[in-house]
């Protein structure tokens, strides 16, 4: 099963370059974020059209996530949201079944200015991230967790880390609220694949950042244990941020043995 994670950063405004991707890679499931528009305006009958069903939960203007898989998989949603904050509105993961994996797609907050409220927002959030990956892997089934993560672990994964050290995504707070994730038994997937190579995610549209190759890696795979074993490849396909028109983030994909 082929996996691939995407902060489309605008499911409309993008639509032709994410319909272009889908028709020649051709996924089975794909993790949306981003997607700035209201569940009532979501393209659901050119997705369809693309053969892909789906289930999301949009948010106006900002955020939004969703998870598409294929017309002849069964897909069965399990959540919206994460528990811990009632007054929380924004719409930031969403859970789902597919193939009897449990796969969550999420958009972690970006957090910046920091400090502040919104750095404090995204420290909270990915408390309650981390309190549901926990429970995930106390069920003892396969898991998926992945998505725009906002966060680059090491400075293996930042062009330049030294320009970075005061931003909300490399600060040592959320890298370590990051690495604690991970030590709960979960697997970063690229990461296992590539140990030692530079892969970066995300482009700025700003000082040629993709022609320079200065990136950064803040979309991520995290595999639960009984999904180790089964990751076969995995990598990004950059070529989607030469593109016109297209998003600052570049599709991120794994390979899963059945």
């Amino acid at each position: 099963m082929k996996i691939s994670t995407y902060n489309v950063n605008g499911i409309n405004a993008r639509l032709p370059i994410l319909l272009q991707w889908l028709k020649e890679t051709k996924p089975d499931v794909v993790c949306l974020q981003e997607l700035k528009s209201p569940d009532e305006k979501i393209p659901k009958s050119e997705i369809l059209n693309a053969g892909y069903q789906a289930i999301w939960h949009g948010q106006k203007r900002w955020n939004g996530v969703a998870i598409l898989a294929r017309e002849d998989l069964e897909i069965q949603e399990m959540s919206r949201g994460l528990e811990g904050d009632p007054e929380d509105e924004q719409s930031r993961y969403i859970e789902a079944v597919i193939n009897d994996v449990i796969i969550g797609c999420l958009y972690l907050p970006n957090g910046n200015p920091a400090p502040g409220p919104k750095f404090d927002y995204k420290l909270r959030w990915f408390q309650r991230l981390t309190k549901r990956a926990k429970q995930l892997l106390d069920q003892d089934v396969p898991v998926v967790l992945t998505g725009d993560y906002n966060v680059m672990p090491t400075e293996k994964d930042v062009y330049k880390p030294e320009r970075w050290v005061d931003d909300a995504l490399f600060r040592p707070e959320t890298r370590a609220a990051f690495h604690d994730l991970v030590a709960q038994g979960w697997t970063d997937a690229i990461r296992k694949l590539y140990p030692d190579e530079t892969i970066y995610t995300f482009y700025d549209y700003f000082r040629n950042a993709f022609q320079r190759n200065a990136g950064l890696r803040i979309d991520h795979f995290l595999l639960s244990p009984q999904l180790r074993d089964r990751l076969k490849d995995g990598g990004v396909d950059k070529q989607v941020r030469g593109w016109e028109k297209t998003s600052d983030h570049v599709p991120v994909w794994i390979e899963l043995a059945e």
